[in-house]
């Protein structure tokens, strides 16, 4: 059985450590456990290894990269059984790796940490991307280039595919542009699924969860100044002044320009102010 404890303890390893080291799929179990202590991990765990295993027994030989993206269908999707829950899309299940698995169902960035996890134990090379609202995977190799999408069966997704889905996430003004093809860390995937779930909260107005759902994130990204801004402002919001002014202080000392410095300095004050 995994504590809450003893999960937090895991965020914050890994906080510490280099990107490249970070185990995705690893610590989203850690993070699923954070709502459902006591959870016992062992079989989530052989689980995750057996789809590796699948993966690292069929990719000898696999060269061409329509046949990798293919065998990651078969595994994922086929054997595996995963999909999209396009019918409960807003369930916070979705997004907890934990109930992913037992429902073989999630959201896209949670379905995307399985396909990472399964294309890296064959060694392929694979990044989640910085699209808005729906979290894409590229893949790369000998010069071919092909973006999926993990929520819909890890489809190989066409230019004006990927234009149609920005516009019906972003807006219909939306185009696309360079900045949504970058590639985004392994910290920044784990991001992406823990905001999932405070963006729920928020949208419910249930603020202290939301908290709870940052201070979690901090944990494992101690150094995202925008964590520390978005807790301070919520904090304030909440009217605990002496913790937002301490969640913004740090910001102040992790932010990257002047204007955010400024901008901190200058709330800081406000809140200090309403304290006296």
């Amino acid at each position: 059985m995994t504590s809450l404890a003893e999960a937090r303890d895991i965020l914050r390893r890994v906080g510490q450590q280099p990107d490249h080291e970070i185990d995705v799929a690893e610590t989203a179990l850690a993070l699923g456990v954070l709502d459902r202590p006591g959870t016992d991990l062992d079989a989530y765990r052989r689980h995750l290894d057996a789809i590796a295993r699948d993966m690292q027994e069929r990719a000898p030989g696999v060269d061409d990269l329509r046949e990798r993206i293919a065998l990651l269908r078969a595994v994922i999707i086929e054997r595996h059984g995963y999909s999209g829950d396009h019918d409960t899309y807003d369930d916070l299940q979705n997004a907890n790796m934990l109930r992913v698995i037992d429902r073989r169902r999630g959201l896209p960035v949670a379905l995307g940490i399985l396909f990472l996890h399964a294309a890296r134990a064959a060694t392929w090379e694979i990044t989640g991307l910085n699209f808005p609202g729906h979290f894409l995977l590229r893949m790369d190799h000998e010069g071919e280039r092909f973006i999926l999408d993990p929520f819909n069966e890890g489809q190989v997704r066409t230019v004006m595919e990927l234009r149609d889905l920005l516009k019906a996430t972003a807006g219909s003004a939306a185009e696309l542009e360079p900045a949504h093809y970058q590639p985004v860390t392994n910290r920044d995937v784990l991001l992406r699924l823990q905001n999932n779930i405070k963006l729920r909260h928020l949208s419910s107005h249930e603020v202290p969860k939301a908290l709870k759902v940052l201070e979690t994130m901090r944990l494992f990204a101690p150094d995202e100044p925008s964590l520390w801004r978005e807790t301070g402002l919520l904090e304030a919001h909440a009217g605990n002044l002496t913790d937002a002014i301490k969640a913004l202080e740090i910001f102040l000392a992790l932010a990257d320009t002047d204007h955010h410095r400024h901008q901190a300095a200058s709330l800081i004050q406000q809140l200090k102010n309403r304290l006296n």
